[in-house]
Parts: structure tokens; sequence; C-alpha cells
């Protein structure tokens, strides 16, 4: 292969990809188009059933939970999107589908849309790693495996985690769907303000009565 050649081609593929990103508005229409998503379609992933309020509560006791979630992943990466870092969710997930390949040739195929997409300095959705991390990258690169990008990944989690999920949690987007209410949670609601009055009721009645003789 012609590596100066291709070197050139990546070269001019990752610039346009930059200068059409840069253009001037597009960050606001997405922005608004994540605003104007409705609850059911943030949580639609793939088909797969919504999931329940409890398991959206407990996205804001727990990253790992968040992360673990298909539909919180997706909700997580709306916020991001309107945070203009999306490309963080995206390069951990890549990491995650190259860690469930066994063929090689695929391995190295997927090994170099990473780090053309997430690690060269000229991409556009370039992450942010520190160069202990890069150099490893860059000798791992040498012979691909499904655990190239683990020490990138884990850093990349580690922003998240600390950077962005706090923000997440105390977003609109997130609360509007934390504090929404199903049948079910209209009916436990109701079941506890009955138990509370009946305990008051007790409670008044066991109430002794006070002489005033």
């Amino acid at each position: 292969m012609n590596w100066s050649k291709y070197y050139l081609t990546v070269v001019s593929k990752l610039f346009k990809m930059k200068k059409k990103r840069s253009t001037p508005g597009k960050g606001n229409e997405e922005n608004g188009q994540g605003k104007n998503n409705s609850n059911a379609d943030l949580l639609n992933c793939n088909g797969d059933p919504p999931p329940s309020l409890e398991e959206i509560r407990s996205w804001g006791r727990s990253f790992d939970k968040l992360m673990k979630s298909a539909a919180g992943r997706k909700v997580f990466r709306d916020f991001l999107r309107c945070e203009y870092s999306e490309e963080n969710i995206l390069f951990w997930q890549a990491c995650e589908d190259l860690k469930k390949e066994n063929n090689p040739e695929v391995i190295e195929e997927k090994a170099r849309i990473i780090y053309e997409d997430y690690i060269s300095i000229l991409s556009p959705k370039e992450v942010s790693l520190d160069s202990r991390v890069r150099e490893i990258i860059n000798r791992n690169m040498v012979g691909p495996t499904p655990h190239t990008f683990d020490e990138a990944q884990l850093q990349i989690y580690t922003l998240m985690h600390r950077d962005s999920y706090p923000r997440f949690v105390n977003s609109i987007l997130y609360k509007n769907l934390a504090q929404q209410t199903g049948p079910d949670s209209g009916r436990a609601t109701g079941d506890q303000q009955q138990q509370q009055q009946q305990q008051q009721q007790q409670q008044s009645q066991s109430k002794p009565e006070v002489s005033h003789g």
C-alpha cells in the first residue's frame, strides 16, 4: 500500500469533516432538535421496552447503571450532544464494540477507524487524552487487538463520570424524565398517602386524654 497517498487521503477526508462540522448554526439546530424530542423518543431504544421509572431514577444515583442501560446511554448521548462532547460516549461505545470482535481483520479495520475518528489530532471528533495514553495507543496500533484502546476508554469513562455526569443529573432533560409518573407510580403514591392518613388516625386515637380536673 502507498502509505503517503493513504495518509493524504485521510487528511483530506478529516479536513472536510472538520470544515463541515464547524458550519455556523448546525450545532444550534441539533441543540434545538434535542430539546424538542419527547420523553418517549428519548427512551425509545431499538424497539426495546422503555425503562421503568425506578431504573431512570437509578441513573441519577449511579453512573455505572446509566452506562449499562441502552436507554440510559441514549439519553446521556443526547445530553452530551448539547454540550458538544458527544464524541466521548461515541468513542467509549466504539471501544465496547471492538472488544466483541474475534476476527483479526475486522479488529484491525475497526481499530484503524477508531484511531482516525477519535485519536488523530486531525479529527474533528478527537477525544481528550494525555500523552502517556497516546503513546500506549501508538504502540498498540502496531498489532491491534480488541483491547488496544482500554487505557484510553477508561480515561474517557472517568472524564465523563467526573465532568459531564454531575451536570447531566442536574439537567432539565434528566429531571423531566426522573419526575415523570405512570400508572404504577401514581398508585404507589396514593397507597402511601392512605397509609400516612391511617397512621395519623391511629396516633390521634392512641393519645392519652388530658385531665383538666
